[in-house]
């Protein structure tokens, strides 16, 4: 199962990010790099208010694609959007507190889960003695290996302009 994640009603549950950081959004999207990679799942995060809009490819991985609205939309119509093309919807779980999100995820039979539940399973995640950063011992799974291995191959890329 994947995830189609609202992000900044993710953050807005989160105890520590803050929608007016003005790095939230490159905090959330850490996080869920090292979520995904741990659980060996993949999601799609939208955002509001992106220049110029669509993939942010310097934050997407195989794991976890970044989308940014452009002006002309704003995240819950670029979801809607989603959740309304896919063929295969038990392949997504919407998270989401936007009624309308909810109610057409529900319609076309997806799973739902609200971003208060899912902000609670990041920050599990990163709960002292939990495997995160923090421990001193951390097990790796040969995907994280892999994936550290194809990131620090990368050519360096320069931060973009807010």
């Amino acid at each position: 199962m994947a995830y189609l994640i609202d992000g900044h009603n993710l953050i807005g549950q989160m105890r520590d990010l803050r929608l007016n950081d003005p790095d939230d959004e490159v905090k959330l999207v850490e996080r869920l790099h090292r979520y995904m990679l741990r659980h060996n799942r993949r999601c799609t995060v939208v955002f509001d208010r992106g220049l110029p809009g669509g993939l942010a490819v310097e934050l997407s991985t195989a794991r976890v694609e970044v989308v940014f609205a452009h002006g002309g939309t704003d995240a819950d119509r670029i979801i809607l959007e989603r959740i309304g093309a896919e063929r295969d919807a038990r392949r997504w779980q919407i998270v989401s507190d936007d009624r309308a999100i909810v109610d057409e995820a529900r319609r076309r039979g997806m799973a739902v889960l609200a971003p208060r539940e899912f902000a609670a399973r990041l920050n599990v995640a990163r709960a002292p003695g939990a495997a995160n950063d923090e421990n001193p011992n951390p097990r790796v799974s040969p995907d994280e290996v892999a994936y550290w291995e194809r990131e620090f191959s990368r050519p360096c890329r320069k931060p973009r302009p807010r």
